[in-house]
């Protein structure tokens, strides 16, 4: 992108920015009902550096497989099993996550934020051990509160920077980060309150005390 930008364009952007967080989130009009947006590699990477899991491992929305490959990478003591209700040429296609009654012993998804809720609720019916990518928001919510106070909710990993998601895995334009994403784990084997960390890439890096605003991706 040059470093030069016409006023005009400056204007435009929020309402491109929303346009896109719109997409992502599954509220934009005229989105198909079938595009995806792949959990980009160090998303996974981070949470698997952090959590153990043993076992037969489920990815029910594994799209074109991006975090399929890293959790097969990374656990191969696991038994990883992709799934997703459409065909994007990987793992096995035409399952439909909430009518499907498997015992698994974890699962870990990037789930659509609009079936959100679905998948909390139907992972937890299906394994003692769940990871999902969520905005952050999904923390909020009269709805979700009685949930919260039930579920087995272990730790929520926030990423101190947002994460860039391109639609099909496209990157078709510059796309810096406009959502807060976190990782949510549950566990039933846990006991005690909710613990909140944080995940930031080149985490060894001096810490910024100047407390600027660098939320968004690098």
């Amino acid at each position: 992108m040059s470093g030069q930008r016409s006023l005009a364009g400056h204007e435009a952007a929020p309402s491109k920015r929303l346009s896109v967080a719109h997409s992502i989130i599954g509220v934009s009009r005229g989105r198909p009902a079938s595009d995806f947006y792949p959990t980009p590699a160090h998303v996974t990477e981070a949470l698997l550096a952090r959590e153990t899991f043993t076992g037969t491992v489920w990815e029910p929305a594994c799209g074109d497989g991006a975090m399929s490959r890293i959790l097969e990478q990374k656990l191969p003591h696991c038994r990883i099993l992709s799934t997703d209700i459409n065909n994007y040429g990987f793992g096995q296609p035409g399952v439909d996550f909430l009518k499907t009654h498997l015992t698994v012993d974890g699962i870990i998804t990037n789930p659509p934020f609009r079936l959100a809720n679905e998948f909390a609720v139907h992972s937890l019916e299906c394994a003692a051990k769940v990871a999902l990518f969520l905005r952050l928001q999904f923390l909020e919510g009269t709805r979700r509160y009685c949930f919260f106070r039930e579920s087995p909710l272990k730790r929520v990993y926030v990423f101190s920077r947002r994460v860039s998601l391109d639609r099909n895995g496209i990157k078709e334009t510059p796309n810096r980060g406009m959502m807060a994403f976190a990782w949510f784990v549950f566990d039933k084997n846990y006991r005690g309150p909710p613990q909140l960390d944080w995940i930031l890439q080149n985490e060894n890096k001096p810490c910024n005390h100047e407390m600027t605003d660098d939320s968004a991706p690098a």
